[in-house]
C-alpha cells in the first residue's frame, strides 16, 4: 500500500507530538514526581512510535521505542528523573526532529540510525538498574509488569513468568483478564498495521497488560500470522472483545478465554516442570498463547487511518513513502463554527446573486432596487472576507512554544540562570505571518540570552536576582499584533555602540555627537554590525538584528528597541494581522493610482504651502507641536513634476512605531478593501512597492511600502 498520501497528516501530527514531548519533559525536569506529566509523555511517545512504524520509518520508530522504555521505567518508579536523563531525552527529540525534516524534504527518514543515542538510553537504564538493586525485587517486579512487551527484562525472566505476574496483579486489583489470540489473513500486506487496529479496537474496553513476541519484532513484522495478548477490563464481556477484534479487516479468526486462578496455577505447574535448564524460560513461553507486542493503540494517528483504508485492495506497493519528493505541511485546523459561518455567508451570496439575476431579467427594476441589491451584495462580501480571514488566523503558540526548550539549552550552554515567561500565546495572526515570524523571534531571544542577561557574578554586584528573566508577550492592537521581547539584563551601552560605529567607519565622530539614543541603538540593525567581543555559535557573527529587521519588514511590520543601561532592553515587533486582504487609502499621483495601507495612516492634512519649513535643507511641517518630515511621492516615484504647486498640499501622515512622516499626494480617491497580489519576478528591485492590486475597472494599482519609504 502506498502511504505517501498520508505524509502531510504524519508531518502535522508528528510535529505536535514532538512539541508535546518537549513541553512535558520541560515540566518533568521541574516536577519529577508529576505522574500526570509522565503519563502524558508516555502517551505522546507511544503514538509517535506507532505512527512512525506504520509509515515505514523504522529508525524513528526504534528510537522512540527506546525512549518509551525510559518513560515506562519512570512511570513505574524504577528510575528517578535527573538532569542527565533530561539532556539525553532532548537529544533524542532533536534526532526525531531531524528525521522529520528529512521526511519533509525527501519523503524518507534518512540513513542515520542514531545508535549512540539508543545506546545512551540503554546504558542509562542499566546504570539506574544497577544502582537501584537495594530498593528490592518489588520495584523490579513492578517494572516488569508495567513495562511494554519487547523490553529485554521479559525475555531474561521468561515470558510466561512475566505474563503470570502481570495477570496476577490485575486480578488482585479486581480486574477481569482475558487471553486473546488473533489470526491474520495470509494475503495481508500490512500485518503490523492489522495488529495495531486490533489493539485499538479492544483497548476501548480495557488495557492490554502483556504481548508476545517483542514489540520490535511485531513492528518489524517478524512474526507469522497469529498473535496473542492479555487484556484487563472492569466490566467487558468476552464476546464484546472478540466482536471488536473480528471487526478489523483481514482478521480471519479471534479466540479467547477468561483467565482464572485455576488456569494460572496450572500454567505455573507446567512452567515449574519445564524449568530444568537454561531454556526453561523459553519453553514456558511456548506454553503461553502467542501474543504480540506493538505500540498498543495508535489513537488518532495517520497510521491507523492508513491501515484502515488499505482494506484488501491488492495493492502490492511498498509501505515506504515515495522517496525524493519534498513534502510540506500545508494544512490548517479550523473550528467547525468558523466553517458553519462561512457556509451561511456563501448561502447568502447565492441568494444575492439570484436577486441580481432576477433584477437583470426584469425590465421594471428601479434604480433604487438595483442600489439596494448592490449594497446587500457588498455587505455579504465584506462579511465573507472577515470570515475567511478568521479561518486563516492561527495562534502564534505553534511558533513560540519551542522557545522554552531553546532558552533552557542556552542557559546551560552560557552558564547563566534564566527563565522565559511567555504570555499571549493565544494571540492570532495570519498563517503566512506565523510561519515566517519564528526565525526573527528566535534571533531576538538568543540576543537577550547572550547579550542581555549578565553573568551571575555581575547580577549579584548589581543587586539583581541570580536568575535572569526574559519575557515574550504578544497582544493585538488595532490591525496589528505586537510581540515584545524584554529582558532584565544589562541593557544597551549606547556609548559602546557609538564607539564601535566610529571605529568601523559607519559614522563620524561629529555625527555621533548629534545622534539621539534611539538613532544610536538603530545602528545595531545595520548589516554585519555586531557588538560581540568574540564569535560563538550563539551570536557574534554580525548576522542577527539586521536579519530580524529585514524579515519583519518583509512581512509588512517593523521593529523598535527601548533600552535602559543596567536595567534591560525591550524589542517591540509590530506585525499586520494578515497579508492577503487589507483596508487601504487609494491616492492619485499625477494620473497614477497608488494604495497606502490604512493601518499605517495616522491622519490626513491639507497643509498651506506657507506652513512648510526647512530643517537641514529638508522639508518639514509643524503639526500640533510635532515636527514631521514630508516626502514628495512624485519625486520618489519619478513621475513628471507639476508645473507649479497650488496654494496647499494634501499630506498623508503615516506612522512607523514612534516615527511619523508626511507623504505628499495629488488627490485622495477614498478608502477601499484591496486584495494584495505579489509582483513576483516582474519587479524585483523596487522595495518601495510591496505588491499590486486590481481595481474594480480592471486597472492595476501599486501598493506603497510605508516602512521602506520612511
Amino acid at each position: 500500500m502506498d502511504v505517501s498520501q498520508y505524509l502531510e497528516i504524519f508531518i502535522d501530527e508528528t510535529s505536535e507530538h514532538i512539541q508535546s514531548l518537549s513541553d512535558c519533559i520541560m515540566v518533568l525536569e521541574k516536577e519529577p514526581d508529576n505522574k500526570d506529566t509522565v503519563n502524558e509523555i508516555f502517551r505522546a511517545a507511544h503514538s509517535l512510535k506507532g505512527m512512525a512504524g506504520t509509515m515505514g520509518f523504522k529508525r524513528m520508530q526504534h528510537l522512540t521505542h527506546t525512549m518509551e522504555n525510559v518513560f515506562q521505567e519512570v512511570r513505574s518508579d524504577n528510575v528517578k528523573v535527573n538532569s542527565a536523563m533530561i539532556d539525553i531525552l532532548f537529544k533524542c527529540l532533536d534526532a526525531i526532529e531531524g528525521y522529520l525534516d528529512n521526511v519533509k524534504a525527501t519523503s524518507n527518514e534518512g540513513e542515520d540510525d542514531n545508535e549512540a543515542l539508543v545506546a545512551g538510553l540503554n546504558n542509562f537504564l542499566e546504570a539506574q538498574e544497577a544502582g537501584g538493586e537495594e530498593a528490592g525485587a518489588e520495584s523490579a517486579g513492578a517494572a516488569q509488569e508495567a513495562e511494554p512487551a519487547g523490553n529485554k527484562k521479559y525475555l531474561e525472566a521468561g515470558k510466561a513468568e512475566a505474563a503470570r505476574e502481570a495477570i496476577k496483579k490485575a486480578m488482585d486489583n479486581g480486574m477481569k483478564v482475558y487471553g486473546i489470540t488473533a489470526t491474520i489473513n495470509k494475503d495481508c500486506l500490512l500485518k503490523a498495521a492489522r495488529a495495531f487496529l486490533v489493539f485499538k479496537a479492544v483497548e476501548e474496553m480495557g488495557d492490554i497488560i502483556f504481548y508476545d513476541p517483542s514489540s520490535q519484532d511485531i513492528e518489524d513484522e517478524k512474526f507469522e500470522f497469529d498473535f496473542s495478548f492479555f487484556l484487563e477490563t472492569e466490566s467487558a464481556e468476552l464476546n464484546q472483545i472478540l466482536e471488536a477484534a473480528k471487526g478489523v479487516t483481514e482478521i480471519d479468526e479471534v479466540v479467547g478465554e477468561l483467565i482464572t486462578e485455576e488456569i494460572l496455577q496450572e500454567e505455573a505447574k507446567q512452567a515449574e516442570a519445564e524449568e530444568e535448564a537454561e531454556a526453561a524460560a523459553e519453553a514456558a513461553a511456548k506454553e503461553e498463547p502467542k501474543s504480540i507486542a506493538a505500540p498498543a493503540p495508535v489513537a488518532n494517528t495517520a497510521p491507523a487511518s492508513t491501515a484502515a483504508s488499505s482494506g484488501s485492495s491488492g495493492d502490492k506497493s511498498s509501505t515506504q513513502p515515495a522517496k525524493g519528493k519534498a513534502v510540506t505541511a500545508r494544512t490548517i485546523r479550523v473550528d467547525i463554527e468558523k466553517l458553519d459561518s462561512l457556509m451561511n455567508q456563501v448561502s447568502e451570496l447565492i441568494i444575492a446573486k439570484n436577486g441580481l439575476v432576477a433584477a437583470h431579467n426584469s425590465s421594471s427594476m428601479s434604480q433604487q432596487e438595483a442600489t439596494e441589491q448592490i449594497e446587500y451584495l457588498e455587505r455579504i462580501t465584506t462579511s465573507l472576507h472577515e470570515s475567511v480571514m478568521k479561518v486563516r488566523m492561527v495562534p502564534i503558540e505553534s511558533t513560540v512554544n519551542k522557545f522554552p526548550r531553546m532558552i533552557r539549552d542556552l542557559s546551560r550552554k552560557l552558564n547563566k540562570k534564566m527563565d522565559l515567561i511567555m504570555t499571549g500565546e493565544e494571540t492570532e495572526l495570519d498563517r503566512t505571518v506565523v510561519d515566517q515570524i519564528g526565525d526573527p523571534l528566535q534571533h531576538l531571544l538568543r540576543n537577550s540570552a547572550d547579550h542581555g542577561i549578565e553573568s551571575a557574578e555581575l547580577r549579584a554586584q548589581r543587586g539583581k536576582p541570580e536568575t535572569g528573566t526574559i519575557k515574550l508577550t504578544a497582544f493585538q492592537e488595532g490591525n496589528n499584533v505586537i510581540i515584545e521581547v524584554e529582558d532584565d539584563g544589562g541593557g544597551i551601552d549606547t556609548e559602546a555602540v557609538k564607539a564601535k560605529a566610529i571605529e568601523r567607519g559607519v559614522i563620524t565622530a561629529s555625527q555621533a555627537e548629534n545622534m539621539s539614543q534611539k538613532e544610536i541603538i538603530n545602528l545595531l540593525f545595520l548589516p554585519s554590525f555586531s557588538m560581540a567581543k568574540e564569535i560563538t555559535d550563539i551570536s557574534g557573527r554580525g548576522v542577527g538584528l539586521d536579519v530580524v529587521k529585514s524579515n519583519i519588514e518583509a512581512l509588512g511590520g517593523d521593529v523598535e528597541v527601548k533600552s535602559s543601561l543596567g536595567e534591560g532592553s525591550k524589542f517591540i515587533v509590530r506585525l499586520p494581522l494578515t497579508l492577503a486582504i487589507i483596508q487601504s487609502l487609494m491616492v492619485e499621483i499625477r494620473n497614477e493610482k497608488y494604495a497606502i495601507p490604512l493601518a499605517s495612516i495616522q491622519t490626513i492634512e491639507n497643509t498651506p504651502l506657507t506652513d512648510i519649513k526647512f530643517v537641514e535643507s529638508k522639508e518639514v511641517i509643524n503639526l500640533r507641536g510635532t515636527v514631521i518630515p514630508i516626502v514628495r511621492l512624485d519625486k520618489i516615484l519619478e513621475v513628471e513634476p507639476e508645473q507649479e504647486d497650488g496654494e496647499s498640499l494634501t499630506v498623508v501622515i503615516v506612522r512607523k512605531g514612534d516615527t511619523m512622516t508626511g507623504l505628499v499626494v495629488d488627490n485622495l480617491i477614498g478608502q477601499q478593501e484591496i486584495v494584495i497580489k505579489s509582483l513576483g519576478k516582474y519587479i524585483k528591485n523596487s522595495k518601495l512597492i510591496s505588491g499590486a492590486t486590481i481595481l474594480g475597472d480592471g486597472e492595476v494599482a501599486l501598493i506603497l511600502d510605508v516602512n521602506t519609504l520612511m
